[in-house]
């Protein structure tokens, strides 16, 4: 693990973004959420040949949350007119208590599967995850074990270890970092 390594100008990328865990990281290390996700996956790439960006994420139950369901429809739109970029959705379950928030269902297992489907496709050179989640130690490894390299984009400048010692590269995603990556 480290960061700052030569990139090969003809490496294939694809950028793999677990939704909630950047919003949730932009909310509590950036206190915005007004990322270029464009300029975003170019600056990922490093200059490298960038093929697609994932994005992961569920989409808000219209009928429970209307006001919620028309931003993040309007935000779904604008990431799908970026080129190659495609959304990746699972399900949004809601508990039958009012006061339990609703949890995502079958995200992270539809990135995990497709990170490794294109690993064993040959699809690319070098994915890049954009997630401190802890659970995806396995998936860089796997990656790894693929013959595959793999960066992990964190934005906790001490936290996810475990991510840290098994990445190929950490990318730290400081206020530095995404300097030029804001929405003006």
């Amino acid at each position: 693990m480290t960061t700052g390594l030569y990139h090969n100008p003809n490496d294939r990328v694809m950028v793999f973004i677990d939704g909630s865990n950047l919003y949730h990281s932009l909310q509590t290390f950036h206190q915005r959420v007004d990322l270029d996700y464009g300029k975003f996956a170019a600056k990922l790439s490093g200059g490298r040949r960038l093929l697609r960006t994932y994005y992961y994420g569920a989409r808000v139950d219209q009928a429970r949350q209307p006001e919620r369901y028309q931003g993040q429809q309007r935000f779904f739109d604008n990431l799908e007119r970026l080129p190659r970029f495609e959304l990746r959705l699972g399900q949004l379950l809601y508990s039958r208590s009012p006061d339990a928030l609703p949890y995502e269902k079958g995200v992270d297992v539809r990135l995990t599967t497709d990170v490794l489907l294109h690993a064993a496709r040959n699809t690319y050179d070098v994915a890049v995850l954009v997630s401190g989640d802890t659970d995806f130690v396995d998936l860089v490894q796997g990656v790894k074990d693929l013959g595959k390299n793999i960066e992990v984009v964190l934005f906790d400048p001490v936290g996810s270890q475990a991510l840290r010692k098994v990445a190929d590269e950490v990318i730290e995603a400081g206020s530095r970092f995404l300097g030029d990556c804001w929405r003006r």
